[in-house]
C-alpha cells in the first residue's frame, strides 16, 4: 500500500497498489534522492528479526548505503557484549556450551555437564533469544548443574538457585570486579590457563583491589558473604559457565561489565572447554550476518554516521551510531538523510528512547520511507509512505543461526506450513527482488532467492535445497581451539587479538582511548550520583524483562497471546504500594523528569522496595491508528522516561535499566477490551 508523504499518520489514506507499481515507486524515489544527495542519504532502520536480523545488512547493501541503524541509544542490546568479546577474546560471543553441536548432545562422550551456571541478567525460559533455547538450562539442572542468579527481580529460575544476588540495577560492574578480587586473592583461578593464554593478569589483579567485596556489597545492595559464596562456588566448579543477558548492556558502564564477565570466564579456565563457554571456529564459513559481501558500498563506508566519533562501536557491526543518527535526522549534519527503510523495526513502540523525538525527526527529515511488515505498526502508520506485506514464519522457508553465526552450535531451518497468503514476500525475497531492480549488475550470480540464501547466508557451505528439510544442522564442535590455531586467521595457536591472548588488559580499549582495565561508574541518575533527586524520584526503574506472550512489540494483536497479558504492567513491592495507596490492578502513572507512561499495577515481591519494573514494547492495535494516537503507542511507552545520549566513553550502552522514577495512582482506567480485540483480530467469540 502507498500513501502520500503529506498524509503520514493518517490510517485512512492508504491505497492498495501492485508489486510492480511498488517497486517502480521505490526505484523512482531512490534514483531521485540519491542523484541529489548521494547514497549516504539512505538509512536502514534495523530491528531484531530472528531471520531478519541477518536481513538488515543485505538491505543496507541493496541500497548501497553505509547507514544501517539499530535505533536504540548506544545500541544497548547485545552490542556491548559482542564488542567486548571481539576486542578482548577475538570472537563474537562466548556462549554456554549446552552440547547443541554434539551428535550425542548431553550424553556425548566429548561433553561435560557444567557443575555451576551463572545466569547474569538473563531469563532464558522467557527470552530464548538468538537461537539459544531456554529448556537447555532445565536439562542441565536435571543433570546436576547448580544455578547462581544475578538479577534484581525474582523469576522462576532464581527461586531454584543456590544463590540469588538481587543487586541494585546498574551496579553489575562493581559486582564483577569484586568477584574477580576474591578469586584472585584466594588463588582459586586456573593458574596454568592464565599464564599460558591471557595477557595483563597482574594489572587486572591490581585494578580489582579497588573493589573489595565489602565495598561492592554497599554499592550493589547485596550481602558481602553472598558475594564471597558466589565467587567460590563459581571458581571451584569444573566446568562452570555464565549465561549473560541483555541487562549487561543496558547502562553506560556495560562494556566494563562485559569485560569483567569475560575475565571471570577466562581466569577460571572455562573458555572453549566442554561445559564452559563455547567459541566459534574462525573457519566456520557460514556468513549469517552478511558483512563479508561486497555490494559496492566502497569508500562511502567511511561516511558512516558516528564512525569517526565512535569507531569502537561502528566498526564492530558496520552500523551507524544510533544517537548520532538521531542528531543527523534533526540537524542535517554532517549530511541530510532522505530515504528510509525499516527492516524489522517498530522503533516508536520498542527500540527507541524518547520515541516522539524520533518520530518528529524522521518525519521532518525523510522524503521517502518504506517498510515490509506482517501487520500495520505505529511506526509504519506514523512515518511510512509504502508498506509491503511480509510473509509470516508459517508461510516461508528460512534460516536461523545461533547468535547470528557467532556460536558454533546449529543452523536452524524453518519450513513453510501453508502457502503464502495474499501478496506477501519473505524478508529475503523482498531484498533479493529489490537488489535485482536497483543494482542488477551486483546480483548476476543469484538467479533465485535460494541462490541468495546459499551464497549470503550459508556461505557456500550448504545448499538450502539439500538441508532445510533437516530442520537443523549441527556444526562439528571442537574444543580448546586456541591450541590448534582454529581461532586465528593465520592458524597459529592463540586468540585473534593483537597479543594472541585473551586480553584482560585490553590493548584495543587503550588504542581507542578508554581504560584498558575494568572500572566502575555509577549510573548518571541514581540514589548515589543524584541523591538530590530522591525526594522527587525515589525508585530505581528497570524495564525490558521478557514475558511469555510477546516478543518485544510483537503479538499484541493475537488474542490468545494478549489474553495472557492484556494490559501493560508495572511491578511494585507491597510495602511501597500500601504507602502510596496503590492497589493491585490499579492504573498508575510512572514518571520522571524526562516523561511519563500509564501502567496497571502488579503488586509483587518480585521487585524489592527500592525498585519498580515496567514492561516494554506496548501498543494497542485495537485502538485508533490515526496520529497523534497511533494505536496508543506513546501512552504506555516506558521509553518516554529514558533519554538518548547517555552512553559510555566508547559509544556503547544506555540507562534503560537504571533510571530514577516515581509512581502514583490515577483515577483513569485504560483496561483492554478483550472483546474488541477478539472482534478485530480473532475468529472466535
Amino acid at each position: 500500500m502507498k500513501r502520500d508523504p503529506k498524509h503520514r499518520g493518517r490510517a485512512d489514506k492508504w491505497v492498495q497498489i501492485t508489486h510492480e507499481e511498488a517497486f517502480d515507486l521505490i526505484e523512482k524515489e531512490y534514483k531521485r534522492i540519491t542523484a541529489k544527495y548521494g547514497r549516504k542519504s539512505c538509512v536502514v532502520f534495523s530491528g531484531t528479526g530472528r531471520e531478519g536480523g541477518g536481513m538488515n545488512p543485505y538491505a543496507t547493501n541493496v541500497l548501497r548505503t553505509p547507514n544501517m541503524c539499530y535505533t536504540q541509544s548506544g545500541y544497548a542490546c547485545y552490542l556491548p557484549r559482542l564488542a567486548s568479546a571481539a576486542y578482548i577474546v577475538g570472537v563474537v560471543y562466548p556462549e554456554l556450551d549446552y552440547a547443541g553441536g554434539l551428535p550425542g548432545r548431553y550424553d556425548d562422550p566429548a561433553y561435560e555437564v557444567p557443575e555451576c551456571l551463572i545466569l547474569w541478567g538473563k531469563a532464558p525460559l522467557e527470552s530464548n533469544p538468538d537461537g539459544f533455547f531456554g529448556h537447555a538450562v532445565i536439562d542441565l539442572m536435571r543433570r546436576g548443574t547448580r544455578i547462581i542468579s544475578v538479577d534484581p527481580r525474582v523469576n522462576w529460575l532464581s527461586t531454584r538457585a543456590d544463590h540469588h544476588l538481587r543487586l541494585r540495577p546498574g551496579t553489575d560492574t562493581a559486582l564483577g570486579m569484586a568477584l574477580l578480587n576474591i578469586i584472585i586473592k584466594e588463588g582459586i583461578y586456573d593458574k596454568q590457563f592464565v599464564e599460558s593464554w591471557t595477557y595483563g593478569f597482574d594489572k587486572l589483579a591490581e585494578r580489582v583491589k579497588d573493589m573489595p567485596p565489602e565495598k561492592a556489597a554497599g554499592i550493589c545492595g547485596v550481602k558481602m558473604e553472598d558475594i564471597y559464596a558466589v565467587a567460590r562456588m563459581y571458581a571451584t566448579a569444573k566446568p562452570a559457565a555464565i549465561q549473560w543477558g541483555l541487562a549487561v548492556d543496558q547502562k553506560a558502564n556495560g562494556m566494563q561489565t562485559a569485560q569483567c564477565i569475560i575475565s571471570l570466564m577466562s581466569i577460571t579456565g572455562n573458555i572453549d572447554v566442554p561445559g564452559g563457554q563455547i567459541l566459534a571456529d574462525i573457519n566456520g564459513n557460514v556468513n549469517e550476518v552478511g558483512y563479508n559481501m561486497d555490494q559496492g558500498i566502497g569508500d562511502d563506508f567511511n561516511l558512516m554516521i558516528g564512525l569517526q566519533e565512535y569507531p569502537a562501536c561502528c566498526q564492530v557491526t558496520f552500523q551507524s551510531h544510533a544517537d548520532l543518527t538521531l542528531k543527523t535526522l534533526e540537524t542535517g549534519k554532517p549530511y541530510p538523510l532522505k530515504f528510509g527503510f525499516y527492516a524489522g523495526n517498530n522503533l516508536l513502540s520498542c527500540t527507541s528512547m524518547e520515541p516522539q523525538r524520533w518520530a518528529k525527526a524522521i518525519n521532518e527529515s525523510l522524503e521517502f520511507c518504506m517498510t515490509i511488515e506482517c501487520f500495520m505498526t505505529p511506526t509504519a502508520e506514523a512515518t511510512c509512505d509504502l508498506i509491503f506485506p511480509l510473509a509470516t514464519i508459517c508461510e516461508r522457508d528460512g534460516t536461523v543461526f545461533t547468535h547470528y553465526g557467532g556460536s558454533p552450535v546449529t543452523i536452524g531451518f524453518t519450513n513453510k506450513a501453508v502457502e503464502k497468503q495474499g501478496e506477501s514476500l519473505s524478508d529475503l525475497e523482498f531484498v533479493y527482488l529489490l537488489g535485482k531492480r536497483l543494482h542488477p549488475d551486483l546480483w548476476t550470480d543469484c538467479k533465485s532467492v535460494n541462490d541468495f540464501i546459499d551464497k549470503l547466508r550459508l556461505g557456500g557451505r550448504y545448499k538450502f535445497k539439500d538441508v532445510h528439510k533437516l530442520v537443523s544442522v549441527q556444526h562439528e564442535v571442537k574444543y580448546r581451539k586456541f591450541e590448534t590455531g582454529d581461532l586465528r586467521r593465520d592458524h597459529e595457536p592463540g586468540f585473534n587479538t593483537p597479543t594472541g591472548r585473551i586480553e584482560l588488559y585490553s590493548t584495543i580499549f587503550e588504542q581507542l582511548g578508554d581504560d584498558p582495565l575494568p572500572y566502575y561508574v555509577e549510573p548518571k541518575y541514581s540514589p548515589v550520583s543524584t541523591p538530590e533527586l530522591l525526594d522527587k524520584y525515589p525508585f530505581v526503574l528497570t524495564t525490558g524483562a521478557r514475558v511469555i506472550g510477546f516478543f518485544h512489540s510483537e503479538h499484541r494483536q493475537i488474542p490468545y497471546l494478549r489474553e495472557l497479558n492484556p494490559n501493560p504492567l508495572v511491578e511494585i513491592h507491597p510495602k511501597n504500594a500500601a504507602k502510596l495507596g496503590i492497589a493491585d490492578g490499579q492504573w498508575c502513572e510512572v514518571y520522571n523528569q524526562f516523561g511519563s507512561a500509564k501502567y496497571k499495577a502488579k503488586v509483587t515481591c518480585a521487585v524489592d522496595e527500592k525498585t519498580i519494573h515496567a514492561q516494554h514494547g506496548w501498543w494497542f492495535p485495537e485502538d485508533d491508528g490515526n496520529a497523534p494516537n497511533l494505536y496508543g503507542t506513546f501512552r504506555s511507552n516506558i521509553n518516554n522516561l529514558i533519554p538518548n545520549f547517555h552512553f559510555g566513553k566508547l559509544g556503547f550502552g544506555a540507562p534503560v535499566k537504571c533510571m530514577l522514577c516515581n509512581i502514583k495512582p490515577i483515577t483513569e482506567s485504560y483496561d483492554t477490551d478483550m472483546a474488541l480485540v477478539w472482534k478485530k483480530f480473532g475468529k472466535g467469540e
